[in-house]
C-alpha cells in the first residue's frame, strides 16, 4: 500500500468508527516526538495520541469526511500530504452536530511495507 491510500484509509476509518490508532507510529528506541494537532487539541507522544483517538471514536458518530485537495508526495520511507477537509460528525455525549471545512498536513513513514503518521495537523481556515 502507498502514502496517499493510507490517508484515504484513514479518512475511511473516521466515516466508519473503526480503530484510528494503527494509523499511527508508536515510539521506537526511546523516539517518541510524533504529535497530532486537532481542531481542539495538541497530542503529543504516541502514548497520549493513541488515547485521545481511542475517546474521540467513543465519543463521536455518523462522521462524515469528503477530501476536496488530496496532495501526497513520497520519498523512500518517508511521505507527506496535505488536504482541504470537509467533516461533520455528532457527539454521542450532547448530541450536537458538529461541522467544519478544514486543512490537513502531515508526515508518514513507512516499515515492513506499512505506511504510519508521525504527524498529523488539522486546522480550520478563517475567510479573509
Amino acid at each position: 500500500m502507498d502514502a496517499r491510500s493510507t490517508v484515504r484509509e484513514y479518512y475511511d476509518a473516521l466515516r466508519t468508527g473503526d480503530p484510528l490508532a494503527p494509523y499511527f507510529a508508536e515510539e521506537h528506541d526511546g523516539d517518541d516526538a510524533f504529535v497530532k494537532f486537532g481542531i481542539s487539541e495538541r497530542l503529543t507522544g504516541s502514548e497520549q495520541i493513541q488515547t485521545g483517538l481511542r475517546a474521540q471514536t467513543e465519543t463521536t458518530a455518523e462522521w462524515t469526511v469528503a477530501s476536496h485537495a488530496l496532495r501526497v508526495c513520497e520519498r523512500g520511507t518517508h511521505a507527506w500530504f496535505s488536504d482541504s477537509v470537509s467533516m461533520e460528525w455528532t457527539s454521542t455525549e450532547s448530541g450536537d452536530r458538529h461541522e467544519f471545512d478544514t486543512r490537513w498536513s502531515g508526515t508518514l513513514t513507512e516499515s515492513s511495507n506499512r505506511w504510519q503518521f508521525v504527524g498529523i495537523h488539522v486546522s480550520t481556515a478563517d475567510e479573509l
